[in-house]
């Protein structure tokens, strides 16, 4: 059996807390909004875990503020999590729901919402999916960008980048995987 790996010991700072993050996701809606504008058909996909429920918070905005009333809501389990490397796979892997088999996006907007772009593995992973799926455009959506992408990867809509050091750690808590939304850097010992 596989021992979990310990949490990192080091300092722990919060740079946004739920208030400020209810800010940012409002503009990151806004943005979304003038992407999505016009299409007829759309899509938000969450990327499991942390991207899933930014997906809903967005998602429910865009209804809420925009009247986005037909939209496919998914989500894509994809594996590397490359901010804390005792974490990291070898290769990033997506596991397909039996039920996407089928998904037809011929035509849609795809957003493509994730929590952080780090190196960029997971979002060109997903991006070469949907790409299969035919969709019209695909959009990424990130709540975090480091700014240090290796792939071919662009974010379309950040809702804030941080530049910080490259042993630092971003943990971007969102319910309800943690109970409190906020954003973390935290400096390892």
């Amino acid at each position: 059996m596989v021992k979990p790996a310990e949490p990192p010991v080091g300092r722990r700072t919060c740079l946004y807390d739920a208030e400020q993050l209810e800010d940012v996701i409002g503009d990151m809606v806004r943005q979304a909004a003038g992407l999505i504008t016009g299409r007829s058909r759309v899509a938000v996909i969450g990327i499991l875990r942390r991207g899933a429920p930014l997906a809903d918070r967005l998602h429910a905005r865009l209804v809420r503020d925009y009247g986005l009333t037909d939209c496919v809501r998914l989500d894509l389990q994809i594996k590397r999590y490359a901010d804390d490397l005792r974490l990291l796979h070898p290769e990033t892997q997506l596991t397909e729901n039996p039920e996407h088999a089928s998904l037809d996006l011929d035509g849609y907007t795809v957003l493509v919402v994730d929590d952080v772009m780090y190196r960029g593995h997971s979002l060109l992973r997903a991006v070469q999916y949907i790409a299969g799926k035919q969709p019209a455009e695909i959009r990424t959506v990130v709540l975090v960008d480091r700014g240090v992408a290796r792939l071919p990867v662009r974010t379309d809509i950040v809702g804030v980048r941080l530049d910080v050091a490259p042993s630092d750690i971003i943990e971007c808590n969102v319910p309800p995987y943690e109970p409190r939304f906020q954003i973390d850097l935290m400096q390892p010992d």
